[in-house]
């Protein structure tokens, strides 16, 4: 007990035993939609999952995974695997990325920070660069906010300003990006009839250029770097629009993929690279598509490619992007604090924990799950194993990914009888999804039934009890609707692929053999969302969940 009279100890739950082992599986991208030909889920042959949902209806519902059940401004905002997996180990509801940087722009208290002030040093004599993607897509950045940025910090001092533009076409439209740089060229354009010389310097589209992560491919990045602070690329161009609109005539060229460009003055001059003295910020507010490029621009020691040159600038990101790493060490926007996560409680109790998964989803069952926290909270109590995702391929080419290992890890530590918990994440609806390839994220979707398959009977053998659920949607739609719900087609008039999360609900079921007879769902709690689950699963493992996490979706009937 500290002084405050908080404990870590958790009451006893009245009716459920301690001492089960319980499986926790998220399948990433998994929502629940209308059964039609463009959900994958529905298409493949997913026989695991389809019997959870028939088998027993008091233990299979739905629950919210996007908007303002995982922290998101408005209902209109798609899930993601940050603020999902936020939301299933926190048990509590935080303000996330986006609205915590909506707030911090509406108040004016970005302009106070210290990150701010850090940057604005430079303003009487360097370059303010901003990197970022120029998207309303809301999953890693918003155009919105990048226009109140540019006008605050030109109201703040910024005399010269640079922009480094990455195009989306995966959260949005693919071929929506010339319409944002017309956008965001009319909004500079506006800032030099005011004294300011601010243009757009360089740009790429975010899958090739700058955008990697889980360092994958080091070449993206540089890519990035050297268009963006060398002001070196193959392509070269007098304006954004011209750029974007002419590389996007190259066959099997998208808005994802654009090749890097530099925008140059009439003697071939690049607008704007990175140098000494200039403070560059990268206004994304998503974190894992940020920590590479945040590595390549604050690092002394870096060996991941030649950057030529490393120029002494003053860098800071819309918030902090990995807090174990303290990366970036100045950021514009400070984090949610995610403390008394679920993880760090049942450690606390006595509950060992195993987690799992391929490199891609690895820091969401880790990580993210603990708050955005690197670690063991004890690393007697705790094993994570992250299984090497395939690299240099599109996951559409292994759509199977690493599922099966994964499995097989979890069925061993499970067998193990050497866990109380043992918590995976499998990747494939997700990662598979995005590539827009609908026959390959069928076999995707299955590859994940399979791999729940395995994990459920190695709980039947050891008389343990799974939660089953997602952390948002993506293969059960993968066309674009218009508003009354019908596939939109292209001029052509083939159907426009959905590449984006979804705000569909996701599923959650709980069963095995250790699951006390009488609990089911309850009915008293229909707008239940991934927050519900962590109180959840603490029942499960047979304690009362602190009284300030959302409330349990179980309860326990006599029978």
């Amino acid at each position: 007990m500290g002084s405050s009279g908080f404990s870590w100890k958790l009451k006893d739950h009245p009716k459920l035993p301690k001492g089960k082992t319980i499986a926790v599986v998220v399948l990433d991208g998994w929502g629940e939609a209308t059964p039609n030909e463009y959900n994958c889920i529905h298409v493949a042959d997913t026989p695991t999952m389809d019997s959870l949902k028939k088998g027993a209806p008091e233990r299979w519902r739905l629950v919210r995974a996007h908007g303002t059940a995982v922290g998101l401004p408005t209902d209109d905002d798609m899930g993601n695997s940050e603020v999902g997996h936020n939301a299933l180990g926190a048990g509590r509801i935080y303000a996330q990325g986006a609205k915590l940087v909506d707030i911090a722009l509406e108040t004016g208290k970005i302009y106070e920070g210290e990150g701010f002030k850090y940057i604005k040093e430079c303003f009487e004599n360097g370059t303010l660069h901003l990197i970022g993607l120029l998207s309303d897509g809301g999953v890693h950045s918003r155009l919105d906010q990048l226009q109140l940025l540019l006008k605050g910090a030109s109201e703040h001092g910024a005399k010269r300003i640079r922009v480094h533009i990455l195009t989306d076409g995966r959260d949005v439209l693919d071929g929506t990006s010339v319409g944002f740089v017309e956008t965001l060229e009319n909004d500079l354009a506006k800032l030099r009839e005011k004294g300011i010389d601010a243009r757009i310097a360089s740009g790429g589209g975010r899958m090739y250029v700058t955008m990697d992560r889980y360092e994958n491919d080091w070449d993206v990045v540089k890519r990035g770097w050297d268009a963006q602070v060398l002001g070196e690329a193959p392509h070269k161009f007098k304006s954004a629009v011209e750029a974007v609109k002419k590389l996007r005539e190259i066959p099997n060229i998208n808005d994802q993929y654009l090749p890097p460009f530099v925008i140059v003055d009439d003697n071939g001059k690049a607008a704007g690279p990175i140098v000494d003295g200039d403070a560059v910020v990268t206004f994304n507010f998503r974190a894992d598509r940020m920590v590479m490029i945040a590595k390549a621009l604050e690092y002394k020691d870096f060996d991941k490619f030649d950057r030529v040159r490393f120029p002494k600038i003053h860098y800071a990101g819309m918030l902090q992007y990995d807090g174990e790493l303290k990366l970036p060490s100045h950021y514009l926007v400070s984090p949610p604090e995610i403390e008394r996560t679920s993880g760090e409680y049942l450690v606390h109790n006595s509950i060992r924990t195993f987690a799992c998964s391929e490199t891609v989803k690895f820091g969401h069952v880790t990580f993210f799950w603990n708050g955005n926290r690197s670690g063991y909270f004890n690393p007697e109590m705790e094993e994570y194993v992250e299984i090497p995702s395939d690299s240099g391929i599109t996951f559409n080419v292994q759509p199977k990914m690493k599922a099966l290992e994964i499995a097989e890890k979890a069925r061993d530590a499970i067998l193990s009888c050497k866990f109380d918990q043992v918590r995976v994440n499998l990747p494939n609806g997700d990662m598979v999804g995005h590539t827009g390839d609908i026959q390959a994220t069928i076999v995707a979707c299955k590859a994940a039934d399979d791999a729940v398959k395995m994990i459920l009977d190695a709980i039947e053998q050891v008389g343990g009890i799974y939660v089953v659920t997602a952390d948002h949607g993506n293969a059960e739609d993968m066309v674009k609707r218009n508003k009354k719900g019908e596939p939109l087609l292209d001029k052509n008039g083939n159907i426009q692929i959905l590449t984006s999360h979804t705000l569909q609900p996701v599923p959650i079921a709980i069963g095995g053999p250790g699951l006390a007879p009488g609990v089911r769902f309850r009915q008293d709690i229909p707008n239940g969302g991934l927050a519900n689950v962590a109180a959840t699963v603490m029942n499960l493992h047979g304690f009362e969940a602190p009284d300030d996490y959302e409330p349990t979706l179980i309860e326990v009937v006599d029978k």
